[in-house]
């Protein structure tokens, strides 16, 4: 009797506490984006010019499923890179254009290092 009213009672105890449950509130989907840093991009001033040429170039846009995010790798195949004019400043980046964004890239880890707006 005595062990059925102590298990009984560790029952009680169990149901009648919280529950701890995680205190994350955001929803990540996807990579999180991570900073990188490879030196100077192209100039706010200079960006407008760099999206006239980036049109004029006729550059096809690639699609891909994830979001165009700053730190987001791109797919290693299917998606073409192109140089930098010197003029812009940002030789050390490729751009493409994906989802209907013009994005640099770093050229061998394929990470975008900014979404041009």
């Amino acid at each position: 009797m005595r062990n059925r009213i102590l298990a009984l009672a560790a029952l009680a105890a169990a149901i009648g506490s919280p529950v701890a449950a995680p205190a994350q509130t955001g929803i990540t989907v996807g990579r999180a984006p991570a900073v990188v840093d490879n030196g100077p991009t192209i100039a706010v001033e200079q960006r407008p010019a760099f999206r006239d040429y980036v049109v004029e170039q006729r550059v096809p846009a690639f699609s891909i499923p994830d979001r165009v995010v700053v730190g987001a790798t791109l797919p290693e195949t299917g998606i073409t890179y192109y140089d930098v004019p010197q003029r812009f400043g940002a030789t050390t980046y490729r751009y493409t254009v994906i989802n209907g964004e013009t994005v640099l890239v770093e050229p061998r880890s394929r990470r975008i290092v900014e979404v041009m707006d």
